[in-house]
């Protein structure tokens, strides 16, 4: 049985990397007693995958991860076990069985994601900046500079964009996102900074996720990663 969870991370748990996350995770799924399947051969591992890690520094309420069950357990009593094992900052929110294809996976399914991103206090433009957001996005073009660790590239980024508008004191976003086309927010905003005339100082977002969607397979637009699943009664 495919399993999809979705959770939650907050606190001083944005500073742990995806590596630490996974062991914590295998270690989690242990104390909580959950019988997750092993790959075979000479050294075996949990069957887990990530959607789309969220990189250093930030907050979600939408991370995913599959895993592959050896024997069945309700979504009521999964929840229980793991949120009792969940150490300050990071909490499960969902447990729901998806279809067992491999085109299903999370990490494949990736196309889009919702991201709510704010200035630190003090580190706040000196300058009513949410004014010039229709203004942005009305260009038929937004190029950047794309740095790798070989190579600069030009990239278009205006068709990645979804979605932006003020969201109280910040900005909502909804960007592509996965393996095919992946923009992240902190991009779209030094691409928006540069527009509207100012500069983001160094540590000066707090971006958050809020949600992961997959395309529509009813048709167009996109569904969150979490209700292609059901839950197991």
């Amino acid at each position: 049985m495919k399993v999809r969870i979705k959770f939650a991370k907050h606190g001083a748990m944005k500073f742990i990397g995806h590596l630490d996350i996974m062991r914590y995770f295998q270690k989690a799924i242990r104390r909580a007693e959950i019988d997750i399947a092993y790959t075979e051969g000479f050294s075996p591992h949990m069957v887990m995958s990530f959607a789309n890690p969220l990189g250093v520094g930030l907050t979600s309420d939408g991370e995913y991860l599959d895993i592959e069950l050896r024997t069945p357990i309700s979504s009521r009593e999964a929840l229980k076990r793991l949120n009792d094992v969940m150490v300050e900052g990071m909490e499960i929110l969902s447990f729901r069985q998806v279809p067992d294809e491999k085109t299903s996976k999370a990490m494949a399914l990736v196309a889009a994601a919702d991201y709510r991103v704010a200035f630190r206090p003090g580190k706040e433009p000196d300058l009513d900046w949410q004014a010039r957001i229709g203004a942005f996005l009305a260009q038929d073009s937004i190029k950047i500079v794309k740095k790798t660790k070989k190579k600069e590239e030009e990239l278009e980024i205006r068709p990645l964009i979804f979605q932006m508008y003020p969201d109280g004191e910040g900005v909502f976003l909804q960007v592509s996102s996965g393996s095919a086309c992946n923009i992240k927010p902190e991009l779209v905003m030094e691409a928006f900074a540069s527009f509207a005339g100012f500069e983001i100082e160094e540590f000066a977002l707090l971006i958050h996720r809020l949600e992961v969607y997959a395309a529509n397979p009813a048709g167009e637009g996109f569904v969150s990663l979490e209700s292609l699943g059901e839950d197991i009664e």
